[in-house]
């Protein structure tokens, strides 16, 4: 695949600096170690490091031209014409390379958006399970679909390594373009705070943008300042949606739909007639191994029982976000309510299988409201003790730590506090914060610093009828600490330590 320059930077506001647009450009690219002859490399400025102070390297790797922000702290124009003339590249300048990115990737790759339904999904919770249910609802419809979230991407049925939750716009249009080139109809997307706030779905045409609810998180030096940049930019999905979905019972609602109707189309769900899609006579129910949740559905496209294979009523809203898209993408009833009845989600809600007569399970919640709707649910479907155990992860909020603390003295009956990813940070120190948090409380704690030590300690403790609950990884395969990033997956600890507490008990 390759094309000519100036077809490349149509659409894009540029000046050029040096060279011609003549040149045929093989790929785009932000990361210089993967130029090649023929590259374009666009220098993208990080939270950590500046693509600009990567131009050398590009243009000695075979760049064939450079796109630089127009305003920059690295290479005034003078010395950057010269290199590249040194390399026989064009140089190009714009004025924001992030929506530069996007424009020359959709160019690229012959705009593949345009050729499916995009649906688009924001929100602090839930966004995986959201994704996760619509792209299995729209297989059962003969749908080719493609999902792109956190725990991975999805090809149809084919599972690829992510490497983020909203990958960058060159990531996005490659992917989007494999959809295209295999003849499929749709792609469900995740879109973070941070995919939006760093324009990574810049230019993308959403069918339908979902917004799921909102929590305090992500509040951090390399995240956001505050509450209201976070809500702000996860808004942003409204300005690129033909038809918005919104959690009509979320706390900021007013605010959501206020945004959200002033720019499309707008359908809202929640748990009462207030919402466009609502759900009624909700019950945890459990239908031979597997426990969820029933209720009846009210919408403009359906009307009827549902059964969700995940219980808790956070994944009733989950399950009526969806209900919402596949009615707005015209699928039938009964294959909306056969996909919701079998639907499994890695690392949320995860059962581990196991003839102990307990209720082990692997979930992600990693923040004070997911461990509170997590507990909540679990307390209404568990005859006897839950033990939690989880830990904080390092580099991140240090509030987070004493909520989490506070949330699992109250909802627990014991907690194993243990580590996380640890990254920088002294474990240690992390699990003393969690500690202040429990100490509000009066549930009964243990520490221990070995995640898959804890793990074990919670299993063997478990008697029949108990929950064992290992919260804050889920999906994640991988343990992260200053000097080393390890293999670490909690559900194929917790099956070991199921295997071991079954051998003992024989």
């Amino acid at each position: 695949m390759s094309i000519i320059l100036s077809t490349l930077l149509q659409g894009l506001q540029y000046s050029l600096l040096s060279g011609d647009l003549k040149g045929r450009i093989t790929s785009v690219e932000y990361d210089s170690r993967k130029i090649t002859d023929g590259s374009l490399f666009v220098a993208i400025r990080g939270f950590t490091s500046d693509g600009h102070g990567f131009i050398k390297t590009a243009l000695e790797n075979g760049a064939l031209c450079i796109v630089a922000d127009r305003d920059r702290d690295i290479l005034p124009d003078d010395e950057l014409i010269a290199l590249a003339q040194e390399h026989s590249a064009a140089v190009v300048v714009t004025e924001d390379t992030r929506k530069a990115i996007a424009v020359l990737s959709a160019n690229f790759y012959e705009h593949p958006e345009d050729r499916l339904d995009l649906v688009g999904v924001t929100g602090t919770k839930g966004k995986t399970t959201v994704t996760f249910m619509l792209h299995d609802i729209l297989l059962r419809d003969d749908h080719g679909t493609g999902l792109m979230g956190t725990v991975c991407n999805l090809v149809g049925d084919e599972k690829r390594k992510a490497s983020h939750t909203t990958p960058e716009s060159h990531e996005i249009y490659e992917f989007l373009e494999e959809l295209a080139r295999k003849n499929f109809d749709s792609c469900v997307m995740e879109v973070s705070s941070q995919g939006l706030k760093l324009d990574r779905v810049h230019g993308l045409k959403f069918d339908v943008g979902c917004f799921t609810n909102l929590y305090e998180d992500h509040i951090a030096p390399n995240e956001h300042p505050d509450m209201e940049d976070y809500l702000n930019c996860k808004l942003k999905i409204f300005d690129s949606s033909a038809i918005g979905v919104v959690n009509r019972d979320c706390a900021v609602a007013d605010k959501v739909l206020e945004y959200a109707t002033s720019r499309c189309r707008v359908y809202t769900f929640g748990l009462t007639p207030d919402s466009d899609c609502y759900a009624t006579d909700i019950k945890t129910v459990r239908k031979g191994s597997v426990t969820g949740s029933e209720f009846n559905v009210v919408s403009p496209w359906y009307e009827g029982p549902m059964f969700v294979s995940l219980p808790g009523k956070f994944n009733v809203y989950n399950a009526l976000c969806a209900i919402c898209v596949a009615g707005i993408l015209k699928v039938s009833y009964s294959k909306v309510k056969t996909a919701l009845s079998r639907v499994k989600v890695p690392g949320r809600l995860q059962a581990v299988d196991n003839e102990l007569g307990v209720n082990v399970l692997v979930d992600y919640a990693h923040n004070a409201a997911s461990l509170e709707n997590v507990l909540q649910t679990l307390r209404e479907c568990t005859p006897g003790r839950i033990i939690t155990v989880f830990g904080c992860g390092g580099n991140r909020s240090t509030t987070r730590r004493f909520e989490m603390g506070e949330v699992s003295g109250n909802m627990s009956d014991y907690t194993i506090i243990t580590s996380d990813n640890p990254r920088q940070e002294e474990p240690s120190g992390i699990i003393a914060n969690i500690v202040t948090g429990m100490e509000r409380t009066s549930g009964k704690y243990e520490t221990e610093i070995d995640r898959k030590t804890a793990i074990f300690k919670a299993v063997d403790m478990a008697c029949e009828g108990d929950t064992v609950l290992i919260a804050g990884k889920g999906h994640e395969d991988y343990q992260i600490f200053a000097d080393r990033t390890i293999h670490f997956d909690d559900s194929e600890v917790a099956f070991e330590a199921v295997r071991a507490a079954e051998a003992k008990r024989r």
